[in-house]
């Protein structure tokens, strides 16, 4: 996986998935926490930008065990 996420890469990983699954945008300041993702996309200088949108709660263990975050 390259270092920054790019458009074709994101899409193939979510391609097979379940449509109707939400989407979290998982963050590790020092407490892992799940946060909603917005729902627009907005392109400025080259870059595609996804909002946070909220923070939901804790991210759940087995989330945070398979990123490998304590």
């Amino acid at each position: 996986m390259p270092q920054y996420l790019t458009v074709g890469h994101l899409l193939r990983q979510l391609q097979d998935l379940d449509p109707s699954l939400p989407v979290r945008l998982a963050v590790n300041p020092d407490f892992p926490f799940a946060h909603y993702v917005a729902a627009e996309v907005v392109v400025r200088d080259g870059t595609a930008f996804i909002a946070e949108d909220g923070q939901e709660g804790y991210l759940p263990a087995k989330a945070r065990d398979a990123l490998a975050w304590a």
